[in-house]
């Protein structure tokens, strides 16, 4: 969880800012902008968040309210932002135009269809975690995508990283917060986890031998 809420503030402000530069502080209201949402779910979407915002008892939405509630009965796109799931996040990045998403994945390095597959995959987990759920030898059933091409070859020395099982997120994870928290000492505690639990078979999480070796774990 401590790694998952990192990449999605991350990806969340990085999001905001590009559509919000690109289409301004209520753009969001404007369904012609998320040509990837049907009508049916723009709507639902807008709906939940006016939902959290009538719910809402942070400080900077009541001010908001009381300040400017006469001519807004949203917020701009940076304060809703803070009110928003991961679900609702990433269903504001599969909404909108290609571009913008193209400008995020591009913080990491990736393609965006890449960073989609990944937040897909990063949102079930959560919903997982939040529900204690089992994790370790879990098959995954959203599969992020593994880069194939020869500029991605780090995920495949010495092998491929398997996409079906926990080891696939740890990877994820891992390779998105040397770039967004590059101080993050989360790999050290989870290096850590694994050694305290010995007995515990790391095949069933995905684990290839000598996963240590791997190009995208060998460097602490």
């Amino acid at each position: 969880m401590d790694a998952v809420e990192r990449v999605e503030v991350a990806v969340r402000t990085q999001l905001v800012y590009h559509f919000a530069h690109r289409h301004g502080a209520f753009g969001y209201l404007n369904r012609s902008l998320f040509p990837k949402l049907d009508v049916g779910r723009y709507t639902r979407w807008l709906e939940d968040l006016k939902d959290e915002i009538n719910r809402s008892r942070e400080t900077f939405i009541k001010h908001f309210q009381t300040k400017y509630g006469d001519s807004h009965n949203l917020p701009p796109l940076w304060m809703l932002c803070e009110v928003m799931s991961f679900g609702k996040m990433l269903t504001l990045f599969n909404g909108v135009e290609d571009d913008v998403r193209r400008q995020i994945a591009r913080e990491y390095g990736i393609e965006d269809k890449i960073l989609q597959s990944w937040l897909g995959a990063l949102n079930v987990i959560r919903n997982i975690c939040a529900h204690h759920g089992r994790l370790w030898n879990r098959e995954l059933g959203y599969k992020p995508i593994i880069p194939k091409k020869q500029k991605y070859q780090m995920w495949h020395d010495p092998a491929v990283v398997p996409n079906d099982r926990i080891f696939a997120i740890l990877t994820i994870l891992k390779y998105l917060l040397k770039k967004v928290a590059p101080t993050s000492q989360w790999e050290c505690r989870f290096r850590e986890l694994i050694g305290r639990y010995p007995q515990i078979p790391l095949g069933a999480m995905g684990f290839p031998q000598q996963w240590e070796t791997h190009a995208l774990w060998k460097n602490v």
